[in-house]
């Protein structure tokens, strides 16, 4: 098998607490445990010799195709060799009453035709050179320890075998059997960190895997979305729903951490962790499904995270809600060599201005979802807005978390869309405070906006008061209604011209050389041209880009435009975002006529 699988192959299933990514070929190349946030056990996809991986697999050669079962994340991939064919289904698994409180990854293997040797390695890894895993025999189980976390193999019909072989990164369990057509094998890792272990009953590992596709397809009757790309909004809804951490309603921004945005490496980032920004664009368009508990959850960590860490509002949290470290660098190779590895994030302390739009924007919308606010997030609320009324003229990082501090065009935007929003939810009784002042600060927003971050050379609002570059975040701003009319549309073909790439866009001026196009992007500039009344144009990017995602609908964070292949973190928040809210404002505003039978 290939040291490295390309990023586009691997299909993420979760468990509402972790998640696996699993290739082509079967194999598990990442899966943190017991939690997402984790340094992983099973690494192989950025340490390709100590990082640990599980396989399962046909013994002779093979051709694969895949597939979720509807309306899960529940994979089935299904093996064809020359001596018969067979169905390996995957799950993080669930249990009657919801998530389970250790982590168990169960795999079914069903011959459909003929008979197929059948091979399987649990090979855990180093953590990234943090920890060296150990096998101890325990009353007659083999038992895999590395650090605090303690791993089991179970399974009925497996075909364990001893002795259990070394491997530089420590001890694999192994084993084989014969899949015969009409028969059914089954494979179970569990997981905990310094608590006891619990070890399923071999016999009801299937069923196991049967309650999850249940419990995944109850919550996906919960969509009231009937619309044009209906799959396609389903399953980036669920790729979302893997992000979501359950224990605290946190989500994620992306499952991985390292995986580069160019050969180049550098830009190597941990997306681990809870951005406001992608808190807010999530609960928008779970709010639009109707999806009451992801909403309530979220919103109600943020505004609990943002009390309790002090005045200062910061641009990311950790999934518990603590502040994110600095990044730690790690001595591994990284995917294709390209490095670093790293844990932590350096735009922790960062000054975001847009993160205060993004709050009041989940606020607002989950008021007009027919919802209250408490006594304590009002005054919360009217404080923050004083804050926006009072910082809205200084430099900032900007949504892309640059180094340099300049007033973005995109950071002032979303200070004039929190005071819009606070003074809508002023005006609404849901908030306290100084409506009049906010009212009179988003009116001088605009002014200043207009006057230092539009340019009548280049037709477009520019990247920065004042500059010359052009950024794709302000497309963001036709949908947050600070423009809909000729200035945004002139905008969108700026950034196209300059920043686009088939049917593609890159972040924002001068990223053509440092990085591949940022998949959000294109859909943010389809949401836009839905804005703009430019219809058929947005219908048509969206069938572009429906058509750029891997085998089974996951985007990661970047594609390549010249080859079509994946880049960065996977699966990653904004893109699915990108695409669920660019289609749910096109249903909204694009006559039926020219959506057709979408």
């Amino acid at each position: 098998m290939s040291e490295y699988q390309p990023i586009e192959s691997y299909a993420p299933i979760g468990d509402g607490r972790t998640v696996a990514l699993i290739g082509r070929d079967g194999r598990i190349d990442w899966l943190p445990l017991p939690g997402l946030a984790a340094r992983p056990i099973f690494s192989r996809l950025l340490d390709p010799q100590t990082g640990g991986c599980l396989e399962l697999c046909p013994a002779e050669d093979f051709e694969s195709s895949r597939r979720y079962l509807d309306g899960t994340n529940v994979l089935e991939t299904t093996f064809r060799t020359s001596s018969g064919s067979v169905r390996v289904t995957d799950a993080m698994v669930s249990g009657i009453a919801g998530r389970l409180p250790w982590a168990q990854l169960s795999r079914r293997v069903e011959c459909d035709e003929g008979q197929v040797a059948m091979r399987w390695t649990v090979q855990p890894g180093t953590s990234w050179g943090t920890a060296s895993p150990w096998v101890e025999h325990t009353d007659g189980h083999q038992v895999l320890r590395c650090a605090d976390v303690t791993l089991a193999v179970v399974g009925e019909d497996h075909g364990p075998t001893d002795p259990v072989h070394d491997a530089p990164g420590g001890p694999v369990l192994h084993g084989a059997f014969v899949a015969r057509e009409g028969g059914q094998h089954a494979l179970a890792l569990v997981a905990t960190e310094a608590e006891p272990v619990h070890l399923p009953d071999p016999a009801l590992i299937s069923d196991g895997i049967d309650r999850t596709v249940a419990n995944w397809q109850d919550w996906s009757r919960v969509f009231s979305y009937d619309g044009p790309w209906a799959d396609q909004v389903q399953r980036s809804a669920l790729a979302l729903k893997l992000l979501i951490y359950s224990p605290t309603g946190a989500i994620a921004a992306a499952a991985t951490s390292s995986l580069p945005e160019s050969p180049a490496g550098e830009k190597n980032w941990d997306y681990r962790f809870a951005w406001v920004r992608d808190l807010a664009y999530t609960a928008h368009a779970l709010t639009r499904f109707g999806l009451r508990e992801e909403t309530h959850a979220a919103l109600s960590w943020m505004l609990r995270t943002i009390r309790e860490g002090g005045d200062r509002m910061h641009v990311m949290y950790t999934l518990d809600g603590g502040p994110v470290p600095q990044p730690r660098q790690f001595d591994v190779p990284g995917w294709h060599g390209i490095g670093p590895v790293v844990h932590g994030n350096p735009a922790q302390d960062q000054l975001q201005l847009g993160a205060y739009g993004d709050l009041f924007a989940i606020c607002r919308t989950y008021v007009e979802a027919g919802n209250l606010l408490d006594l304590k997030t009002g005054r919360l609320l009217a404080k923050i807005a004083d804050t926006v009324a009072d910082l809205w003229r200084r430099p900032d990082s900007g949504i892309w978390e640059l180094p340099q501090l300049r007033h973005y065009t995109c950071s002032k935007m979303s200070c004039w869309k929190a005071l819009e929003d606070a003074v809508s939810l002023s005006e609404a009784g849901a908030i306290p405070g100084h409506g009049a002042r906010w009212q009179t600060e988003r009116d001088r927003i605009r002014d200043w906006i207009e006057k230092h971050c539009w340019s009548d050379e280049l037709g477009s609002y520019v990247a920065y008061a004042d500059g010359t570059d052009l950024d794709a975040s302000v497309l963001l701003h036709a949908p947050t209604g600070f423009d809909r009319g000729e200035r945004m549309s002139r905008t969108i073909d700026a950034v196209t011209a300059a920043l686009g790439s088939n049917g593609l866009l890159y972040r924002y001026s001068g990223m053509q050389h440092e990085e591949k196009t940022f998949v959000a992007c294109a859909f943010w500039r389809a949401q836009a041209l839905a804005c703009v009344g430019r219809h058929q144009e947005a219908v048509d990017q969206i069938d572009r880009l429906v058509a750029a995602a891997n085998d089974v609908g996951i985007y990661a964070e970047m594609i390549d435009p010249d080859d079509g292949s994946a880049w960065g973190n996977t699966p990653q928040a904004l893109s699915h975002l990108g695409l669920i809210n660019a289609v749910l404002t096109i249903a909204e505003l694009v006559p039926d006529e020219i959506l057709g039978t979408r």
